[in-house]
């Protein structure tokens, strides 16, 4: 058995396939985290743009322009 374990660790063409296997595995991996990530990004941006969306309709609906709105939303909020 362990002539058999020093002969696949000396094989440079089996650790060529072993490093090839690795590598895929490790770039599917990373492929897998990066999708990932760009939909949190996405949704995350989608979020933002519909908030932005409901402050213009709050704004609409309170009848006020956004300036007259900060003016006397600045009168709560610390300086």
């Amino acid at each position: 058995m362990s002539a058999l374990l020093a002969w696949l660790l000396t094989n440079p063409t089996v650790l060529a396939i072993g490093a090839a296997i690795i590598a895929v595995v490790a770039a599917w991996f990373k492929g897998r985290l990066s999708g990932a990530q760009a939909e949190r990004n996405k949704q995350a941006a989608d979020q933002a743009e519909a908030a932005s969306e409901a402050h213009k309709i709050d704004d609409a609906v309170a009848g006020r322009a956004p300036n007259a709105n900060r003016t006397e939303l600045g009168t709560w909020s610390k300086q």
